[in-house]
C-alpha cells in the first residue's frame, strides 16, 4: 500500500514540474513579439545593392532617389532619403541611416527607389519590406526596370494606328508642282480623319515618303522617309510627335544605323508639312 501511494506522488511531482517548465503559446508569442521589438530597436540602417533590368545605360544625367517608407502611415515623412547624381555605376550600393526612436515596431516599412535620366524613368516593379515584421535590414536586393518614355508611348500608339488604315474609308488626289510632283490619300475612320500618306517625287532631287496622323483636326504625328528615289531604301527617317497641350515630346532622326535627337527646327518644318497636306487634301476644311 505504501509503495501505491509512494507512486501517485511521484506522478503528481513530475505532472507538475512540467506544467512549471512548458510555455503557454500566450507568454512564446510575448517572448517573440519582444524579440522583434528589440531587434527593430537595435537597426539604425538598412542597406543592400540596386541593379538595373535591360541593357540600357543611364547617362550622366542620372538622378538615383532612395528613401525608407512608412506605408502603414501613408502621407508621412520618410524615416531616411538619399541622392546620388549623377548615377551611372550599376550595381549601386546603397545604405540609409535613420533614428531608431522613429520606428514604429508593428508598421509596415519599404525602400523605394526610382532613377530618373532625363524623360527616362527606372521604377521598382516589385516592392522592397524592410526592419519590421521579420524582414530584413541588410543584402536588401532591388530591381528598377524602365518605363517607357512618353515619346516612345506615342510612337507606340502612333504604330497602332498605322496598322489600321487598311480597314479606314480612303480617298485620293494628286498635285502637279513645278519641282515636285505629289499625291496622298486620305484615310478616315467614320467621318473623324485620322491619316494622311503623302508621296513627293523631286526627281533628280529625292522622293519622300511621309505617314501624318491627326487627333482632332491637330498634328499629332509625322514621320517621313527620305530616298533616292521611290524604290530605294531610305537614307533617313525623321519622326516627329506632340501631345493634347501642342508640345513635342517626340523626336527621332534616324540615319546610318544610328538614332538622334530631331532638331526642334525640322520638328516644325515637319509639324507645317501635316498642316499643309491637311489643308490641301480637305480643299481647306481641315477635316
Amino acid at each position: 500500500m505504501r509503495s501505491v501511494v509512494w507512486s501517485l506522488m511521484t506522478v503528481a511531482a513530475v505532472a507538475l514540474a512540467g506544467c512549471n517548465n512548458s510555455s503557454s503559446p500566450s507568454s512564446s508569442a510575448d517572448t517573440d513579439g519582444k524579440a522583434a521589438t528589440a531587434a527593430v530597436a537595435a537597426a539604425t540602417s538598412v542597406s543592400g545593392t540596386i541593379t538595373l533590368r535591360g541593357d540600357i545605360k543611364p547617362s550622366d544625367q542620372g538622378k538615383l532617389v532612395i528613401s525608407l517608407v512608412d506605408v502603414t502611415a501613408q502621407g508621412s515623412a520618410p524615416l531616411a532619403t538619399k541622392m546620388v547624381a549623377p548615377a551611372t555605376t550599376f550595381p549601386q550600393p546603397f545604405e540609409l541611416n535613420f533614428n531608431p526612436s522613429n520606428v514604429a515596431p508593428n508598421d509596415m516599412y519599404i525602400v523605394q527607389a526610382e532613377l530618373t535620366d532625363g524623360d527616362r524613368h527606372y521604377t521598382m516593379p516589385l516592392q522592397a519590406p524592410v526592419l519590421t515584421q521579420g524582414h530584413p535590414t541588410s543584402n536588401i536586393a532591388i530591381e528598377l526596370a524602365p518605363e517607357q518614355t512618353p515619346g516612345e508611348k506615342l510612337l507606340a500608339a502612333f504604330q497602332g494606328v498605322q496598322k489600321q488604315i487598311g480597314g479606314m474609308k480612303v480617298s485620293s488626289g494628286t498635285k502637279l508642282e513645278p519641282n515636285a510632283s505629289r499625291s496622298w490619300q486620305v484615310f478616315r475612320d467614320g467621318t473623324e480623319l485620322k491619316f494622311i500618306r503623302e508621296l513627293v517625287d523631286y526627281g533628280d532631287k529625292g522622293f519622300t515618303k511621309t505617314d501624318f496622323a491627326y487627333k482632332d483636326g491637330k498634328p499629332w504625328v509625322a514621320q517621313q522617309q527620305k530616298k533616292a528615289n521611290q524604290s530605294a531604301k531610305p537614307t533617313s527617317v525623321d519622326t516627329a510627335g506632340w501631345d493634347d497641350d501642342g508640345s513635342l515630346v517626340l523626336k527621332t532622326h534616324e540615319a546610318g544605323g544610328s538614332t538622334e535627337a530631331l532638331s526642334d527646327s525640322d520638328a516644325a518644318n515637319l509639324r507645317q508639312q501635316a498642316k499643309d497636306i491637311l489643308n490641301l487634301a480637305t480643299g481647306g476644311k481641315g477635316k
